[in-house]
């Protein structure tokens, strides 16, 4: 079963979020090993880094504004790839702050799921969601429509 880390800095303060996540890791159990690694916010974004890339393992794909957007399809065309070779994936959600440069130079990926901003705890569950869904795609269930 592949493994999936998902490193993000901060804490989900709000109950709500919290139980979003849970529910997307219950339903990721399926498919792969989903581990979450809570970092904290530090003083700068590059103390912040040094702790991302010692937790970073794998195909590394971090979240930026910057980044290539893609469709739910190609996203899930993404990841069968990468399980098909038997990589382990590692996604990267910075701070409220954004990400230090060695962080998005280390990651393989720099992936963007809009132009818009949106707060780093809602993005949380949104690529929880998105990794469930891209699962759905390859499996071919009815989720996406």
């Amino acid at each position: 079963m592949v493994r999936i880390t998902f490193v993000c800095v901060g804490k989900l303060k709000e109950a709500y979020w919290r139980d979003a996540v849970r529910e997307y890791e219950k339903r990721l159990s399926r498919f792969c090993k989903a581990e979450i690694k809570e970092l904290p916010e530090r003083a700068s974004l590059k103390d912040e880094a040094e702790d991302i890339l010692r937790a970073c393992r794998g195909y590394v794909i971090a979240l930026a504004v910057e980044g290539k957007q893609c469709s739910s399809e190609a996203f899930a065309d993404k990841i069968k790839a990468l399980c098909d070779r038997g990589e382990e994936i590692t996604f990267v959600i910075g701070s409220s702050c954004g990400l230090y440069g060695s962080v998005k130079s280390a990651a393989k990926e720099l992936l963007s799921f809009s132009q818009l901003t949106f707060p780093h705890q809602m993005m949380r569950v949104v690529l929880l969601e998105q990794v469930y869904r891209a699962f759905m795609i390859i499996g071919g269930a009815e989720y996406h429509k």
